[in-house]
């Protein structure tokens, strides 16, 4: 028997529900060990859950698929997909297991040696094959093909693909998207062998086929153009020994190397940046001002969000923005145009933000760095940039930070970021103080998963009274 469908009076009550969904903007690797918090709060409201992903990374081995293929930078999107599979401790499941090992893994960083473990993979002679059935791995093998093709199709005498340190994650979610010609269809086919739920999306910023880059603006007047300069500035992987003495011949150099970079676009844009250290950072010379989006040649432009981001804020009672790089992983996601307009609708009762646990580059230099006020400014400058022009945010005023943080979540102890209790609750900003955790050989203070749960829950209304609270968890002011 098919299903009755709904009356008026039924359809007219769905469209008048509150929004229940949760957004999330995030990066990559910081935000990943907040997963199963964001799960466990999902479960507890009964409602969906939305990841919003940055797509502007020119670093690591993206920047070798972007160079030869062009493309969104995919490698945050990629990790948040297999984090997502899920684990079931009630059953052995050896194929998840073993397809979150195979999309997570790198080829070796020497390029001879990543180059035949490469081909081991793709003749499916490899022992990451193990234990995944039949129908997936030829599934997978069949895209991993492809990317080989296509990759042997643009070999040139003066441009090679490098495979060190390549994620076979992110070479999979290439060929996907190359072979379907659409970005979003390849992130659902990877959801889809990663079983992610339904009720979990993982959104990219930009639903796009392109490559967009950021810059940044300091306040001494300088700019840094694109994120791995903004974030972990790396030795450039030349593709030939040669010494380039000015941005000129350096241009006319690049412009000589046949791969899918415009002719005339910003060297910057068109290097390698396979290698590169998170750690012993140097500070920028000043604090960033303000970031933007520019096209290849350097000039700012301003990009619409992806349609789908701002149809999941439409349905989120809750934004949270999570830990990570202040200005890499959460800022280009809010400049986009409809973002800012959607997150200050009445309609969504808590934009929270989850402080990060020390300041890094972005959010230094170490001697100035950046308070939790900071932090709170420059998510509202970048949500008001995101409504209008570069005027209108520079201008805004202290009491609007509230129509886009509301409450802060964060933790005490040696380096977390300064917190004026007083000054924001004098903005309408409630602050949350949770209990951190210290892992040995580590100078920072952690997220105690529980606890930043027990705070969510508690702000979102749906906590458990079974569940033993943790001593001296909330400080609320």
């Amino acid at each position: 028997m098919s299903e009755s469908l709904p009356t008026l009076s039924q359809a007219s009550a769905a469209n008048n529900a509150k929004p229940q969904g949760i957004a999330v903007f995030s990066g990559g690797s910081a935000a990943n060990n907040l997963v199963d918090v964001f799960k466990s709060i999902r479960e507890s409201n009964r409602c969906t859950l939305s990841y919003v992903i940055p797509i502007s990374d020119n670093g690591g081995s993206s920047s070798e698929l972007i160079r030869v293929f062009g493309g969104p930078g995919i490698g945050d999107v990629r990790s948040r997909l297999v984090r997502l599979i899920p684990d079931d401790p009630d059953h052995d499941d050896s194929e998840k297991a073993a397809i979150k090992v195979f999309f997570n893994h790198r080829l070796p960083k020497e390029r001879f040696n990543a180059k035949q473990e490469w081909l081991q993979i793709i003749e499916a002679d490899h022992a990451l094959w193990a234990n995944i059935s039949t129908a997936k791995k030829e599934l997978i093998r069949s895209i991993l093909n492809l990317i080989n093709f296509e990759i042997l199709k643009r070999l040139r005498p003066s441009s090679t693909f490098d495979f060190s340190s390549a994620s076979i994650g992110n070479l999979f979610l290439t060929g996907a998207r190359l072979f379907t010609g659409s970005f979003e269809s390849a992130i659902y086919l990877l959801s889809s062998i990663c079983s992610v739920p339904s009720h979990t999306s993982v959104l990219p910023a930009i639903n796009t086929n392109f490559t967009h880059h950021i810059s940044a603006g300091l306040a001494d007047g300088t700019k840094i153009t694109g994120q791995n300069s903004i974030s972990h500035p790396s030795v450039t992987t030349a593709l030939e020994n040669s010494v380039i003495p000015s941005q000129h011949e350096e241009t006319e150099y690049h412009d000589g190397i046949e791969d899918a970079n415009l002719p005339g676009s910003l060297p910057t844009l068109r290097k390698q940046y396979i290698s590169f250290s998170k750690a012993d950072e140097e500070d920028l010379p000043a604090r960033i001002e303000r970031l933007w989006y520019i096209n290849p040649y350097g000039q700012e432009i301003r990009l619409a969000a992806n349609p789908r981001v701002l149809e999941a804020l439409g349905d989120a009672q809750a934004v949270i923005y999570s830990i990570g790089s202040l200005y890499t992983s959460i800022i280009p996601s809010l400049i986009l145009r409809g973002v800012g307009e959607a997150i200050a609708n009445p309609s969504i009762r808590f934009r929270i933000l989850v402080l990060n646990s020390t300041n890094d580059r972005e959010t230094g230099p170490r001697s100035h760095p950046f308070s939790a006020l900071d932090f709170v400014a420059a998510i509202a400058k970048a949500c008001a940039e995101s409504r209008g022009t570069v005027g209108v945010a520079s201008s805004l005023a202290k009491s609007e930070y509230k129509s886009y943080v509301t409450h802060l979540i964060h933790l005490k102890g040696p380096g977390t970021p300064r917190v004026d209790k007083e000054e924001l609750a004098e903005l309408g900003i409630q602050t949350i103080n949770v209990y951190g955790r210290r892992i040995e050989g580590e100078e920072f203070v952690r997220y105690d998963n529980m606890a930043l749960i027990q705070a969510l829950q508690a702000l979102l209304g749906k906590r458990d009274p079974r569940e033993r609270s943790r001593r001296n968890t909330l400080d609320s002011t």
